[in-house]
């Protein structure tokens, strides 16, 4: 038998997060475009953000996915994936605090110290810094070096595209240290703090969102500082970027069911020539597509959770999950807009902002032509075969 039910204890969660992100977050919407549309930081302020979290904390939700070793709720994918979807409910970005890398779990005592357990408590804030503009989705083709020097390693080159690089106090930078090895044991992942001497700069985006450049030249950083084992940090980033690629569609999804909200209520609501636009067929089609679709989104996201619950190889089937929903969210969201007609085109309603949000699901932490290359390539070399989903 299978069992599509949520647990009682997933419920709860998925209703408390719900009536969070109606309470608190929605309510800021407004105020957060009218920021934005006056050219203003975008998304929460540092004050609003730090508030909804210490709100949160006082009802014990506090980090997630944590270990509750590390004080945190320990909560199982399957579970941070209803929340996401949950949070996507809102076009402002947030995340509840006490959350670290994943990565940073394999650091030393004294760098748990210094890094891994202010982070989770939100006194430092980090940010992971692979892409550069020569290595995109092509992750080995990376070109900042490390040279030893005696007790140091001095680090020069240039990344891209880095989320949360401008407020980060200390970033997770990958770089090679054995140009003969290349990804096969010669790049290096190092803790690196601002005040070691890297810069920033924002890049602008056709979304709110201001990923960063980041500037490394001649920076110091002492050999302790290496996270994990010198050489092996290819496969460092990849278990980062592997580590939860199910939870971007699972936001989106979360999007996409408000935005269907919209659409559905707009369409009843809105008449031409008598009579409400929610009669006429093109209308009743675009509306009974995307739910369907939403419906497909649900079971592909929890899914691929569901396997990375149980500690199945999960990367073909996150892969699936991402491609589907970055595809279908933004055909979900170009109908909504086509919908609502002029006003939903208009910066005065939220789905402009979405439609331009959920753009880059396509692009970032994998493009869906790497989702379909993996997908394709699972298949051809018989890692995967057709039709055995449920084993």
């Amino acid at each position: 038998m299978i069992d599509f039910s949520l647990s009682e204890e997933q419920r709860a969660v998925r209703d408390w997060v719900r009536t969070f992100v109606e309470r608190e977050l929605i309510p800021l919407e407004n105020e957060v475009l009218r920021r934005e549309r006056a050219g203003h930081t975008p998304g929460l302020t540092a004050e609003e953000r730090d508030g909804l979290r210490a709100l949160a904390r006082k009802s014990d939700f506090w980090g997630v996915e944590t270990p509750v070793e590390y004080g945190g709720m320990g909560l199982d994918p399957i579970t941070a994936a209803i929340i996401e979807i949950e949070l996507g409910r809102s076009f402002v970005s947030f995340r509840f605090g006490g959350e670290a890398d994943n990565i940073l779990y394999h650091a030393n005592d004294e760098q748990k110290k210094r890094y891994l357990l202010p982070t989770i408590e939100g006194e430092r804030r980090s940010c992971f810094a692979i892409t550069e503009p020569g290595a995109g989705s092509d992750a080995k083709a990376i070109r900042t070096r490390a040279v030893r020097d005696g007790d140091t390693w001095v680090l020069n080159g240039e990344k891209t595209f880095i989320t949360g690089g401008n407020e980060a106090d200390f970033a997770m930078v990958f770089a090679v240290t054995d140009p003969t090895l290349g990804a096969n044991g010669g790049v290096t992942c190092f803790l690196v703090d601002r005040e070691m001497g890297w810069t920033s700069e924002p890049i602008d985006t056709m979304g709110e969102r201001r990923p960063a450049a980041l500037i490394l030249q001649d920076v110091r950083v002492p050999h302790e500082n290496i996270l994990g084992e010198e050489g092996q940090g290819f496969a460092l980033a990849m278990q980062w970027i592997g580590k939860g690629r199910y939870l971007l569609p699972a936001r989106a999804l979360g999007g996409c069911e408000r935005l269907l909200g919209m659409a559905i209520e707009y369409a009843k609501t809105r008449e031409t020539f008598g009579a409400p636009i929610a009669d006429r067929q093109a209308i009743q089609w675009m509306i009974a597509d995307s739910q369907t679709e939403i419906e497909a989104l649900r079971l592909l996201v929890l899914h691929a959770a569901w396997q990375v619950s149980v500690g199945r190889d999960s990367r073909h089937a996150q892969s699936i999950a991402k491609l589907f929903g970055g595809v279908k969210a933004n055909e979900i969201v170009d109908r909504v807009m086509q919908i609502h007609g002029g006003m939903g085109y208009t910066r005065e309603l939220p789905i402009e902002r979405w439609y331009r949000d959920l753009r880059l699901l396509r692009i970032f932490e994998g493009t869906d032509e790497i989702q379909r290359r993996t997908i394709a390539r699972d298949l051809l070399k018989g890692h995967v075969t057709v039709g055995a989903t449920l084993g």
